[in-house]
């Protein structure tokens, strides 16, 4: 007898019966499942008209995206074929076979939809008593676009590029009448030449209408922005986190800078979860004035220190300088007190980690979508992974 277990890969029949037996119940997946189970899909539905033929069911879809993202999977033709060969992918996918067509225009297509379902994911889990909503940490971070940096226009290049090509056609036409035959295919590539002088007008007023240096032809919504090491061309996403790792707020803008941002995404956490926060920290890329002001008036503990005294409480150098506005003078009096430092160090362990997930570990330096509207969308699905993933570690604990 044999001491080998039989090893026949060709039999028909690989798998047990139960997918939960083999993947094991805490998995991933069936925690997805019933997230998506609980979630009011009308928003999704209503998308689409009556006519037309049968559709992937939206729950499908959604679920299959949500897992994929919590697993760093963000291209739609990797997810086909991980709805083919990966287990868990083909129970969410109920055993179809979505081709990435139909992924990706899900996606492109569902920003409004996916923005529903983050929220109804925060109502549920502070149902269920897992947010603590008491303090929010809020950060941003500079997100890569699907854009070629090298397809960009500016009024330099444009009327450079205008006088280069004449000049091409020129020297083409010469040695036309030079020549006894014309070369062939020359009177196809002058036209296309000619195409293009005249397609620059048009590109020139479409960046004078921006208001930019610099646009991109491929993403025109993406802006090129100051970050660590230089520029990128992309967006800025903005996130507020709770004390519990759950975003409660996000967003994705085209701000260069984040002043302007701190009381948008206090309003969207009031928005998102119903109550606005009591305590905001933030770093001194949200420092304003106008900001300490408003987060008085609205009886929020802030703790936004502005780029001097930042420097003051990461490297223990006294800063120096006058300061004329007393919500400054506040704000500089309760960040030199232990109890303000002690308060304030809780930023990095709240949202940075949170970042640092959505970065490394799923794959969002880059955006696949294009344009500020599906951007948006994509980095809701993100997110909203991010949070279901988080729900689970917490419900496990």
């Amino acid at each position: 007898m044999s001491r080998f277990k039989s090893y026949s890969p060709d039999q028909a029949y690989l798998l047990p019966p139960s997918v939960r037996d083999e993947l094991g119940a805490n998995h991933l997946c069936f925690f997805v499942r019933g997230i998506v189970e609980r979630l009011d899909m009308t928003v999704f539905e209503h998308s689409y008209s009556v006519e037309g033929g049968e559709l992937y069911a939206p729950q499908l879809m959604l679920g299959v995206w949500l897992y994929a993202y919590a697993l760093g999977v963000t291209s739609a033709r990797q997810v086909e074929r991980r709805v083919v060969e990966d287990l868990a992918f083909r129970y969410l996918a109920a055993g179809e076979r979505v081709d990435n067509w139909a992924l990706s225009a899900f996606r492109r297509r569902h920003g409004r939809a996916l923005n529903d379902a983050f929220t109804q994911v925060l109502e549920w889990a502070r149902g269920k008593g897992m947010v603590k909503l008491g303090r929010v940490a809020i950060d941003s971070t500079r997100i890569a676009a699907s854009a070629c940096r090298d397809r960009v226009d500016s009024e330099q290049a444009l009327r450079s590029t205008r006088a280069q090509l004449r000049r091409q056609v020129r020297s083409w036409q010469k040695a036309a009448d030079r020549d006894d035959a014309e070369p062939a295919g020359l009177e196809v590539a002058v036209g296309e030449l000619k195409k293009a002088i005249e397609e620059l007008p048009r590109r020139l007023e479409r960046l004078k209408k921006s208001g930019l240096k610099r646009l991109s032809r491929t993403d025109e919504d993406a802006r090129f922005l100051r970050q660590r090491g230089g520029f990128t061309l992309g967006y800025t996403g903005e996130i507020a986190v709770s004390d519990d790792h759950l975003i409660v707020a996000q967003r994705v803008t085209q701000n260069a800078t984040d002043n302007s941002s701190l009381l948008p995404m206090i309003d969207e956490v009031n928005e998102r979860c119903g109550a606005p926060p009591t305590a905001a920290l933030a770093d001194s890329g949200f420092f304003s004035v106008a900001n300490l002001e408003q987060m008085e008036q609205q009886n929020i503990d802030g703790y936004v220190p502005d780029s001097n005294l930042a420097c003051e409480l990461n490297l223990g150098v006294r800063c120096r300088g006058r300061v004329y506005a007393a919500a400054h003078r506040r704000m500089r009096a309760k960040l030199r007190s232990p109890a303000g430092q002690a308060a304030y160090a809780r930023r990095k362990a709240v949202v940075e980690p949170v970042f640092g997930v959505l970065k490394q570990q799923r794959g969002m330096r880059q955006f696949r979508t294009r344009g500020l509207e599906k951007v948006n969308g994509e980095f809701t699905l993100a997110t909203l992974a991010y949070n279901i993933t988080r729900l689970q570690a917490l419900m496990d604990a």
